[in-house]
């Protein structure tokens, strides 16, 4: 190869190698009601609070002697059916039954007709 291509490949797999390792999602409000006796630390002595949100972690430093760069708690999450008969995605075949549905793990409405009556489960937090 080309010295002028090995390095633009190099180029491109270090920025997306930085991109991937930039940091995780903040946590929510929420996740961050952690309280005081279960707080982890999560960073290191002096880390700022950019620092530490962009590993993903709490930062709060209103009481001194615990950690202020702090492990969310972890998300909650369910499966639900959904409501609307038109957000649903289908996990059957025409003609399955409730019991053949519900045992691939999905939910099963018959109504209203021409939607899906088999179908998936959606994640919600």
């Amino acid at each position: 190869m080309d010295l002028k291509v090995i390095c633009v490949l190099s180029v491109i797999l270090i920025v997306a190698l930085s991109t991937l390792a930039e940091g995780r999602t903040p946590p929510t409000r929420c996740q961050c009601k952690v309280a005081l006796r279960e707080r982890r630390n999560c960073g290191y002595p002096g880390i700022s609070a950019a620092e530490c949100r962009k590993a993903g972690c709490c930062f709060n430093t209103a009481l001194p002697g615990v950690p202020w760069c702090f492990a969310p708690k972890a998300k909650k999450v369910r499966k639900v059916c959904p409501n609307d008969p038109y957000a649903r995605i289908n996990c059957g075949f025409p003609g399955i039954t409730a019991k053949e549905c519900e045992k691939k793990g999905c939910c099963f409405r018959a109504q209203p007709a021409g939607v899906p009556w088999c179908f998936y489960h959606r994640v919600v937090e």
